[in-house]
Formats: C-alpha cells, sequence, structure tokens
C-alpha cells in the first residue's frame, strides 16, 4: 500500500483482550503526518486514544499531539520541537533535547519515522533518543533506543528495536516502511 494513497491500514492488538488500532501516513507540502487512533478494551484497562505526529521531509519528527479517553477522563499532551528544544504543553524539557522521533507507545505506526529516516542497510544498526509517550497515562520520558535492519524473510523486510525500558522485539514492515506485525504489541489486519 503506497504512504501517498492516505490508506489507513489496521492493527488487531495481541497484547490485551481486545484491541484494534487504525492510521495513516500522509504527505504534506514540507513533511509527512501521522494520523492515528486505538483502542483497547483489556481485563485491567479500557481507554480510546488518538494521535497526530508531524514530520519534517528528513522524517525527523517536529510534533505531536495525543489525547485520551480513559476510566480517569479525558487527557491530552502536546509536544513541539522547535530551535529551542522541546516542549511538553508549552513547557520547555531540556532533557527531551536531541531526540530526533517521537514514539506513541500504543501504536507500531511511529516507528515508520525512524526506519525511514535511518535508513539502514541489512545488518547495519543505528542508536538514536526517543521521546516516548506513554498511553494511557500520557508519561513522556527519554529513551535510547536501537534499529537493527534485520535480513529479509518470507519476502518482508525485518527490524529489531530494543531498549532497556521495553525489551526487543522485531518489526515487518512493508515497502513504505509501514509495520505488518510488531513482535508482541500488533499484527496488521489484510
Amino acid at each position: 500500500m503506497p504512504a501517498s494513497s492516505g490508506e489507513p491500514v489496521a492493527w488487531s492488538r495481541v497484547d490485551v483482550a481486545s484491541g484494534l488500532g487504525l492510521g495513516t501516513l500522509l504527505p504534506q507540502p514540507h513533511g509527512f503526518r501521522l494520523e492515528a487512533s486505538e483502542t483497547v478494551a483489556g481485563t485491567e484497562e479500557r481507554y480510546a486514544s488518538r494521535f497526530t505526529v508531524h514530520a519534517d521531509l528528513a522524517w525527523v519528527s517536529r510534533a505531536a499531539r495525543v489525547e485520551v479517553l480513559s476510566g480517569a477522563g479525558p487527557a491530552s499532551v502536546e509536544l513541539r520541537r522547535e530551535a529551542a528544544g522541546w516542549t511538553v504543553n508549552g513547557r520547555r524539557r531540556a532533557e527531551l533535547d536531541g531526540c530526533l522521533d517521537v514514539d506513541v507507545a500504543a501504536t507500531p505506526l511511529t516507528n515508520t519515522l525512524p526506519i525511514r529516516r535511518l535508513g539502514l542497510r541489512p545488518g547495519e544498526y543505528r542508536d538514536i533518543s526517543v521521546v516516548r509517550i506513554d498511553v494511557p497515562s500520557l508519561g513522556i520520558q527519554r529513551l535510547t533506543r536501537r534499529y537493527t535492519r534485520l535480513y529479509a524473510a518470507d519476502g518482508q523486510e525485518r527490524y529489531e528495536y530494543s531498549d532497556p525500558l521495553n525489551g526487543s522485539f522485531v518489526l515487518t514492515v512493508d515497502r513504505d516502511g509501514l509495520v505488518v506485525d510488531h513482535e508482541g504489541l500488533a499484527r496488521r489486519l489484510r
């Protein structure tokens, strides 16, 4: 499915009793926009989320907005990357400086940005700094994450990412870098 089509893709969550995500990558005049939503109805938690991430033409994250509706009520967070650095809800967060990617934890979609930006060859890896937004809590933290491009298998490109907080996961992606399967989190509905 071409990224330029704007046709949404859907994922079924495999880590909860019931969950569904929908997202798309939209080209913009000065970059790209990720639009997505996620609904989870697990035994422990239930929430719906909606998010937008803006990236420039080099696939560097510039802004993100995440909205959540959960048992705690509605909440939202907004991040912006400007010349002076990152702000969260308008407040400067110096500890996020140097992060080029935003990872919305509820979706496999935000992995597309570093995959496209890094342009790794099979066997290559790169350590990057990521602003991670937890869903549904909307907690913000900086993570060092390693992306490794694995060798293709069964006709699909594969990547692994790992970080100290979440561990290691294998992703398969389509030709546009959109996740097909995210080990332990989601599987694309065909």
